[in-house]
């Protein structure tokens, strides 16, 4: 064996294998962003930091999400009253799905089975099964349902109303209403930690983020943002993402062009990175070396470094990005 590698050692050239090497392909990344006034998709070469395409989805699209397995995206195509369901290959329309009235957000059950919808004129959660294509179930919650989340380990799905203040328990197998939680005012986006035991909901009104214990439903911890020569007013917290190790929490604050970093074991905000304008969304890259951002009014997405948590990219996609998700 000693002797075989050295004889291919000897046959190529130093130099060639570098020049192999340099030439190697970069990793491929794609970022997918809905574009709430273009009523459009927008598809993005994360690497190379260009707007390949835009495709047109649907009246006024918000909430964004793939399948495990990268072959389907869904879209929630608020005025059309429908999630799209794209086959992510030829970016065609495979299926839509009955969603209730004005749809803005929804997540996949652990299992992939099942849709869960909110329904902010109508105050309830719409239950699709997947496979079957049809709704299921109505559950009736809080005034104004907007952010909701299931947990990885399958045991919560949970309901944020921004009327009601609250966040609500229900069981995603029974579709039983377990439990409420009165957090801070107008509450937008939630999310679960990659080990189930706690729920992050950010407060827009009250500038907060509530983190919740799952075992118990109760507060943990209330963080607030603090941005020198940043009026309270502007610090409006909205799209979560949080790190599989729970290293780290991020958060979009809204007008305030900021994305908050915090500590997600000591539970302390230890930076802010300037972005866009109106910073709604956020997703990480595949490998959870970038985050990317959608800013809303400036109409970009911006890049951010998270081994150093600098912004290094913005890339014009067109008007009003809202969701964003990024894939191998």
């Amino acid at each position: 064996m000693k002797n075989l590698m050295t004889s291919k050692a000897r046959a190529y050239p130093v130099g060639l294998v570098v020049g192999w090497l340099i030439a190697l392909p970069l990793p491929a990344e794609t970022v997918y962003v809905t574009l709430e006034k273009d009523n459009a998709l927008a598809v993005v070469d994360g690497v190379q930091g260009t707007l390949q395409k835009t495709v047109s989805i649907g009246k006024r699209p918000r909430g964004l999400a793939a399948s495990r397995d990268g072959r389907l995206l869904y879209v929630a195509t608020s005025d059309d009253n429908s999630i799209v369901v794209l086959d992510r290959a030829s970016l065609t329309v495979t299926a839509r799905l009955p969603s209730g009235e004005d749809p803005e957000t929804f997540a996949l059950s652990s299992d992939e089975r099942r849709l869960f919808v909110s329904n902010e004129d109508d105050n309830q959660v719409t239950v699709v099964d997947l496979a079957g294509r049809r709704q299921i179930r109505q559950i009736p919650v809080g005034v104004e349902p907007e952010g909701i989340a299931t947990s990885a380990d399958g045991s919560w799905l949970v309901s944020t109303s921004e009327t009601t203040n609250m966040v609500h328990w229900i069981n995603p197998v029974s579709l039983a209403l377990i439990d409420n939680t009165l957090v801070d005012p107008r509450p937008r986006a939630c999310a679960f930690t990659a080990d189930s035991r706690q729920l992050w909901v950010s407060s827009e009104m009250a500038g907060s983020v509530s983190i919740l214990d799952t075992a118990t439903r109760q507060l943990v911890k209330r963080l607030t943002f603090n941005i020198p020569g940043v009026t309270r007013e502007k610090i409006q917290p909205v799209g979560i993402a949080l790190d599989a190790a729970r290293r780290y929490g991020y958060v979009a604050l809204g007008p305030a062009n900021r994305v908050a970093v915090i500590d997600a074991q000591k539970l302390e905000v230890l930076r802010y990175i300037l972005v866009g304008q109106r910073v709604w969304n956020l997703a990480f890259s595949p490998d959870g070396q970038s985050l990317y951002t959608t800013n809303g009014l400036s109409n970009d997405i911006t890049r951010i470094d998270l081994p150093s948590h600098k912004a290094v990219k913005s890339i014009a996609v067109g008007q009003s990005p809202w969701g964003v998700v990024a894939l191998p």
